[in-house]
C-alpha cells in the first residue's frame, strides 16, 4: 500500500483535468521515459512491424468505435486488412526467440492471422456480417492486443521504447552454415 501513496500527490493536484486522466499523468509521469532509440536502432523489418502494428491498432480501435456498413467503415477495413497482412508478413523476419528454426511461439499468431484475414473479409463479401464482425473481433484482441501486450515484456524493444531501458536484443536466426550453431547478432541499442 505504500508504494501507491506517492501517487496521491499528484493525483490531487490535477483537479483541473478531467478526473478519469489524474491517476494515467501521475504514474506516467513517474515510471515512464518514452525513447525512439531502440526502435530507431531496430532493423527495418522491426521498424515495419512496428509502425504497420501501431497503426492496425489505430484504425481497428476506430473500426470497433464507428458506424458499421458504411462506405468510410469498408474503406477503413481494407487499410485495417492491408496493415494487418504487412505486420503478420514483416512478423516471419523478426526472429528473436527461435523454438522451430527461426519461428517462436508468437509466430503462431502469424499463421492465424494470414489464415483468418482473408476468411474475415470472404464472410463479410458474402454477407455473413456475424462471422465477420466475430473474425475481426477476435484478431484485434488476439493479434494486436494480446500479442501487442507481450512486446513489453522486459528485455523486448517496446519494453525499452515506453520504459526507458536499455537491453540486448538478439537474433537467434540464421544458422551458421560452416557450424550446427545459430548466429547471435546483436542489435545495438
Amino acid at each position: 500500500m505504500q508504494s501507491f501513496l506517492h501517487l496521491l500527490p499528484r493525483v490531487v493536484r490535477c483537479r483541473s483535468r478531467p478526473f478519469v486522466f489524474c491517476p494515467i499523468i501521475a504514474f506516467s509521469s513517474r515510471y515512464l521515459t518514452v525513447t525512439l532509440q531502440p526502435l530507431a536502432s531496430a532493423s527495418l523489418e522491426i521498424q515495419l512491424h512496428t509502425i504497420t502494428a501501431i497503426a492496425a491498432f489505430l484504425v481497428g480501435v476506430i473500426q470497433l468505435i464507428a458506424r458499421k456498413g458504411t462506405p468510410s467503415h469498408r474503406m477503413r477495413g481494407r487499410i485495417w486488412v492491408a496493415l494487418m497482412a504487412v505486420t503478420a508478413v514483416s512478423s516471419l523476419f523478426v526472429n528473436t526467440n527461435c523454438v522451430w528454426g527461426p519461428f517462436g511461439p508468437i509466430h503462431l499468431l502469424t499463421l492465424l492471422t494470414l489464415i483468418m484475414l482473408p476468411i474475415g473479409v470472404i464472410s463479410a463479401r458474402r454477407g455473413n456480417i456475424g462471422r465477420h464482425a466475430r473474425i475481426m473481433t477476435f484478431l484485434f484482441i488476439a493479434a494486436l492486443l494480446i500479442a501487442g501486450a507481450f512486446t513489453f515484456i522486459p528485455g523486448r524493444i517496446m519494453h525499452d521504447v515506453v520504459f526507458g531501458t536499455t537491453s540486448t536484443h538478439e537474433r537467434c536466426w540464421p544458422v551458421d552454415p560452416d557450424q550446427t550453431t545459430l548466429l547471435q547478432t546483436r542489435i545495438p541499442v
